[in-house]
């Protein structure tokens, strides 16, 4: 991730109004990948890394028809989840972790998929914003997964400015008001994927402009106003 500019810090009253107006467009914001149980949302977010959830989820289709279970995984072979998975960017490492992470929820978690921080981090393949994107969207806990466009969304607008994605989380937590917890994270990404983009936001339809610190805003292409328009 590159290194984000300095801005200064909004204020929580701010943050307040930011995700008022998120919960005003979008009062349930859902994820973009497929997914048909823990284990194959588990999957699907390993593969994610490095790739888009539109070419994920072509990807997993006929996959996760086959193996929907560790077992299932685990008895389709690491050589044939690489078959499923060849159009997915470093699919050899991925579906050397996946095959890996089936066996050992079969071992250690009878096959299931487990709702604690540290034991999933366990699992090859899997780091902190993986698991995070697991208990936030299945277990249905409030944590924050701190991809590329969350991280620059928070840095641009002055939400939680911080050279890291550690860093941007924790402040994160901090600012966001306890009930907007929950789907905070799909909020923020959803922002960065379709309007505050990384080359050239489109500041002309933001609904969240007003509060936001990033400067220059860009204007509407043709020079005229625009409403702002929904997330996406």
């Amino acid at each position: 991730m590159a290194a984000p500019r300095k801005v200064k810090q909004l204020s929580r009253a701010t943050a307040e109004a930011i995700f008022n107006r998120f919960h005003e467009i979008e009062p349930e914001p859902k994820g973009e990948l497929d997914y048909v149980n823990a284990f194959t949302l588990l999957v699907a977010v390993v593969l994610s890394a490095q790739a888009t959830d539109v070419g994920v989820n072509k990807a997993t289709k006929r996959l996760f028809e086959l193996a929907p279970t560790p077992a299932a995984m685990v008895a389709l072979g690491e050589e044939g989840i690489t078959e499923h998975i060849r159009t997915i960017g470093l699919y050899r490492g991925k579906a050397k972790n996946v095959f890996a992470l089936s066996q050992l929820l079969l071992e250690k978690h009878g096959g299931d998929v487990p709702s604690e921080r540290e034991a999933l981090e366990a699992l090859p393949g899997v780091g902190r914003k993986t698991a995070n994107v697991v208990l936030n969207i299945f277990f249905k806990q409030p944590t924050i997964a701190v991809d590329t466009h969350l991280f620059r969304v928070s840095n641009r607008t002055g939400l939680a400015p911080a050279p890291t994605p550690l860093a941007v989380e924790q402040k994160l937590l901090k600012i966001v008001p306890e009930r907007f917890m929950l789907h905070a994270h799909h909020w923020l990404i959803l922002h960065g994927r379709y309007i505050c983009k990384a080359r050239t936001p489109e500041c002309w339809r933001c609904p969240i402009r007003e509060w936001c610190l990033y400067e220059p805003k860009t204007p509407f292409p043709n020079k005229s106003p625009k409403k702002a328009l929904p997330l996406a």
